[in-house]
């Protein structure tokens, strides 16, 4: 759980090893074979905007990256990935915390959302992005038909040929539900800037994307 405090150095320095409550470490191999062979839930296109799912660390931070991102509508953070039904923060079990990226395909790609999720974390990091660790944290695309795996195994395959040794990191699995997180996770980032989490992890990271993708911000975007 997210226990930040200005007032005491040691507990700022705890929060640091970790923004949320982490779940159970290590999924069983069946499970995530059976997670594969679902077949994907695919959402609806609602006045022309389609959803996207994505999963990397801390969603505090995966929301921040993607509103920043022209054609995106809204980012949203919750759950997914999991089996629990009705997950909270204090216990979502099998889910990891995952954000639903609204966006206008007439603007931004979904081939680009891709693009924006691999440039704004360490693909090499299971379990985790930066000093957040465990399956709640952990790395994963989530398809809604053959179309979109197929971009995402695509740009797998690329960067796995580019990488020496370690292998990108996500999981790739089909999209079954998102779960909305509390009212007070929703635009986190904006709503707390002084936040110790948030000057020392959210803010580098989101501005370490912003250096490598300026063509693909909102004009009004800066940090």
């Amino acid at each position: 759980m997210k226990k930040i405090t200005i007032l005491v150095f040691s507990v700022f320095l705890f929060s640091l090893q970790g923004s949320c409550k982490p779940s159970n470490d290590g999924n069983k191999e069946a499970e995530t074979i059976a997670q594969k062979e679902q077949t994907p839930v695919q959402t609806e296109t609602v006045n022309g905007l389609k959803k996207a799912y994505f999963a990397s660390g801390c969603f505090w931070c995966v929301e921040a990256v993607y509103e920043s991102v022209k054609g995106v509508k809204e980012a949203i953070s919750g759950y997914s990935g999991g089996k629990m039904q009705n997950p909270t923060y204090e216990n979502h079990g099998d889910h990891a915390e995952a954000v639903e990226v609204i966006y206008d395909p007439e603007v931004i790609s979904f081939s680009q959302l891709i693009d924006v999720y691999f440039g704004s974390q360490n693909v090499t990091q299971v379990n985790g992005q930066g000093p957040d660790n465990g399956t709640s944290y952990r790395s994963i695309i989530f398809y809604q038909n053959d179309e979109e795996k197929k971009i995402i195994d695509e740009k797998i395959d690329t960067m796995n040929k580019q990488l020496s040794g370690d292998k990108v990191a996500a999981q790739v699995l089909p999209f079954q539900k998102f779960w909305d997180a509390e009212n007070y996770h929703q635009n986190y980032e904006k709503n707390n800037p002084d936040n110790p989490y948030i000057q020392n992890v959210s803010i580098p990271r989101i501005n370490k994307f912003k250096q490598k993708f300026p063509n693909l911000l909102k004009k009004t975007e800066s940090h």
